[in-house]
């Protein structure tokens, strides 16, 4: 069962170090593609109007408070979460670098370019499918082997140091996310609740989804 995926799987192109900064353009290419897609579905669901994902919860409400864009507010807090990693012994690569440009830059860019939908079936398809997309992302560029974004680091370096499913602690970090988001005045709505307890399991379906296309 892909729920109790505790490991993150190798591909033919993941790179055989997480400090290898002349990567294959294979693994390049994927790392990057996994990160629009997770840029992307981010997005998307912020665009659902349903509630914004914990962490877009959160760089809203710093946005509110800088007049930052959500997108530079989300970059400058994945460099406030790289400061958690000294404690789990995580160290940034070049996946964690790209990370926090080509996720802000497509928030701000898939912003600019699509409209809210009207109906409401429509909101909460794009929810969803935000959701997927981020969980699928984050299997392609994990699996690179470049180093994970600070948030996924987090998330790696917890389940490292507990033992628990990686579904599990991907879950807890959203909710504590969200909660803080919420307080700086974030918007949070159903949408919100599909994310925080459907991001964990989607992880660990892209996480399964990529070791079963590429072995």
């Amino acid at each position: 069962m892909f729920l109790k995926i505790k490991n993150i799987p190798i591909v033919p192109w993941s790179s055989d170090k997480p400090f290898n900064f002349k990567p294959k353009v294979s693994t390049f290419s994927y790392l990057c593609f996994g990160l629009m897609l997770f840029g992307f579905g981010e997005a998307l669901l912020l665009i659902s109007t349903t509630g914004n994902s914990p962490w877009t919860v959160l760089a809203e409400g710093a946005s509110n408070i800088t007049d930052l864009s959500i997108g530079v507010a989300t970059f400058f807090i994945s460099i406030g979460v790289l400061s958690f990693w000294f404690f789990l012994k995580q160290k940034p690569g070049l996946g964690t670098v790209m990370n926090i440009i080509i996720i802000s830059m497509m928030l701000d860019i898939t912003i600019k370019f699509i409209d809210p939908p009207s109906f409401i079936f429509a909101q909460y398809f794009l929810a969803f499918l935000g959701v997927f997309l981020v969980g699928l992302g984050s299997g392609f560029y994990l699996v690179a082997n470049l180093g994970p974004g600070p948030r996924d680091g987090l998330m790696t370096g917890l389940t490292k140091k507990t033992n628990l499913p990686i579904a599990l602690v991907r879950g807890c970090i959203e909710i504590s996310a969200v909660a803080v988001g919420w307080y700086l005045g974030g918007t949070v709505g159903i949408g919100t609740l599909i994310y925080a307890f459907g991001i964990g399991p989607c992880v660990a379906l892209g996480l399964f989804l990529v070791n079963k296309l590429f072995n």
